[in-house]
């Protein structure tokens, strides 16, 4: 059993300082350990996923992050640890705990994971090994996976036994304040076929986004290949997988570079997928990041199948979850509204848009590891010591 300071300051000394995660019991000691540290960042997220793509985007910002979460979960990270941590090379140091481990007691709803947890991140291609519990083993693990991160640039993941950390108490906190302010509605009742369309929409994003000073990442689909046709800039990010994650991984670059305005561009179907991340955004989210929702209440890339977002007010969830603004309307000065707000935390906008893609959308030639490390380089991030090999 080793203490949680000397796991967390010698990975503080590896650069370490940013952790996400869904609390475990196994883990306690560690998130006690890092919310009690002011010089330590973490953020509890909605959902395992949510922490992977939130910890990925501090990598954007040239961090290094730790994704920690119960093994009971794992499945929940699978789309962002395969289709962006892997496809992107945006390596991180997962801590997973192993509950219903061969040879132990456990409840029932651990007897099936604790013995695949091994095989599941093995077929993820996660290298790992045990957590470490002994105190001179510590240094030699992280040295393993830092190793790793910087030569494959995906993750590496420790498996956390039940006593592997002594405990480490919390002290009383007082919940997060934030603000609920009244949804703002600009809807028209304009009829469907009037509707902007999404690439009206992207081409005024593109007019109020400067690349020196802002970020755009695109929602996976035609929302990302529409941007790429439109105006292929180092300053945008294209999803091409781990569909409700865009906002998560915003959150994170926004959060570790409060200089830059990142703008994420969601889509009903995503959003719909994980609107956990709205509390997570409305309690954490800084002023410098912009939410807008392209809502055209359909599956476009997939055949045009209905969503149920005609039946949600997404700008009452923003509001309800504490983004400092919230509005909604089916008129491109929406978007205008979005960018000229002084709220003082994250602001959410939603536009209504017709389905309908252009004929001959082309697909990004550059690959998700050109446009990872283009992006890093155009906004000055650190490359070498966590973005791996393009």
């Amino acid at each position: 059993m080793i203490e949680a300071a000397q796991f967390i300051e010698a990975a503080r000394a590896r650069g370490f300082e940013w952790y996400a995660g869904v609390p475990c019991s196994y883990l306690t000691p560690f998130i006690n350990y890092v919310l009690q540290d002011p010089t330590l960042n973490y953020v509890s997220a909605a959902n395992e996923g949510d922490a992977v793509a939130l910890v990925a985007g501090a990598v954007l910002a040239g961090r290094r992050g730790v994704a920690m979460m119960q093994n009971s979960g794992l499945g929940n990270a699978v789309s962002p640890l395969t289709s962006l941590a892997w496809t992107f090379r945006l390596p991180q140091l997962l801590i997973v705990t192993w509950r219903g481990q061969p040879g132990t007691v456990d409840e029932p709803q651990h007897q099936l994971m604790g013995p695949i947890t091994p095989a599941m991140l093995e077929t993820m291609e996660i290298p790992w090994e045990l957590f470490p519990t002994e105190a001179d083993a510590v240094a030699g693990a992280l040295d393993r996976a830092v190793g790793h991160m910087d030569r494959t640039g995906r993750p590496y993941a420790l498996v956390m036994q039940k006593g592997s950390v002594a405990p480490y108490p919390l002290r009383e906190q007082a919940p997060r304040a934030t603000p609920h302010p009244q949804p703002l509605s600009r809807l028209r009742g304009v009829p469907a076929g009037e509707l902007p369309a999404r690439q009206q929409a992207l081409q005024r994003v593109l007019a109020r986004t400067e690349p020196g000073s802002t970020v755009v990442m695109a929602s996976t689909g035609y929302c990302g290949r529409e941007l790429y046709a439109l105006d292929d800039r180092p300053n945008h990010l294209y999803m091409v997988g781990a569909m409700g994650c865009v906002t998560a991984t915003a959150l994170g670059l926004a959060l570790a570079r409060p200089d830059l305005t990142v703008v994420a561009l969601d889509g009903d179907g995503a959003a719909l997928m994980r609107m956990g991340v709205f509390s997570t955004v409305g309690a954490y989210g800084p002023p410098n990041l912009l939410h807008l929702l392209l809502d055209n209440g359909a599956h476009d890339s997939t055949g045009g199948q209905m969503t149920v977002s005609r039946n949600v007010s997404f700008a009452a969830v923003a509001a309800a979850c504490g983004y400092g603004a919230a509005i909604e309307g089916d008129g491109l000065d929406v978007i205008d509204a979005l960018f000229d707000g002084a709220a003082p935390g994250p602001r959410f906008a939603r536009l209504l848009t017709r389905p309908g893609t252009p004929d001959g959308l082309p697909r990004p030639s550059v690959t998700p590891p050109e446009v990872k490390l283009r992006l890093m380089r155009h906004i000055g991030a650190p490359v070498a010591a966590v973005a791996g090999n393009a």
